[in-house]
């Protein structure tokens, strides 16, 4: 499912936020979902302060960064009442301590080490990190995230011998296949696993996302527009 009309890009926030939103409660609508189940997560990552603002100011509450010392320069000094701020790319362990302070979720965690750290660092701050596990669907080695047949084993050590909170399952599928596949493999991942959260979905494909049960869609260049140089 894609839009036969897309926003131009050099329409306003506050018009593309309302194409999107027309978009993902479409695909809600064709798929028998509920829209206020959708969150959308904004990918805010090398945008400038004038299109956070914009995005604030067009009533956008959930964001999404990849690198944990850039959201520290975007976001430490601004007041985050109400927000929520999620990362969205990969974590390496040594910097979990900055994660669980900046972040509200941690959606990649992939491997029992991160585990650890995240765990450690939430005893540091008196804290109990929320987490997604990251699944490499595609078994693709250049990319982060879990292999799928050892996803359950890591959501249990993740729950039960570190105490986290594991709210769900996040993946980026292969670009060069369909994503409709990968969605499937996640969603039955997270379903055997009593999972709620999927956090799945990026500006090509969220809303056949949406049709696989997606809770979360992370939408960059459909918002902002073209990718800014980091």
């Amino acid at each position: 499912m894609t839009s036969s009309s897309p926003v131009p890009a050099t329409a306003s926030m506050v018009d593309r936020l309302a194409a999107i939103d027309a978009r993902i409660t479409a695909a809600c609508q064709a798929c028998g979902r509920d829209r206020a189940k959708v969150v959308l997560t904004a990918v805010s990552k090398t945008q400038p302060p004038e299109a956070i603002n914009a995005a604030l100011a067009a009533g956008l509450r959930v964001f999404g960064e990849n690198r944990v010392q850039e959201a520290q320069a975007r976001w430490q000094e601004r007041d985050r009442s109400g927000l929520e701020l999620r990362l969205i790319g990969a974590l390496q362990s040594n910097k979990a301590d900055q994660a669980v302070a900046l972040f509200d979720v941690i959606e990649t965690l992939d491997r029992e080490k991160l585990a650890a750290a995240l765990a450690e660092a939430g005893r540091h701050q008196g804290r109990i990190p929320r987490v997604l596990i990251q699944v490499n669907t595609g078994a693709e080695p250049q990319k982060a995230g879990v292999l799928p047949d050892q996803a359950d084993a890591l959501i249990a050590s993740a729950r039960d011998r570190h105490g986290l909170i594991v709210e769900g399952l996040m993946c980026i599928p292969p670009a060069d296949q369909d994503p409709a596949t990968h969605f499937q493999l996640l969603a039955s991942i997270a379903a055997s696993n009593g999972l709620s959260v999927l956090s799945m979905g990026m500006s090509g494909d969220f809303e056949a996302a949406i049709c696989h049960g997606a809770t979360h869609v992370r939408l960059g260049t459909a918002l902002f527009g073209e990718r800014k140089p980091a």
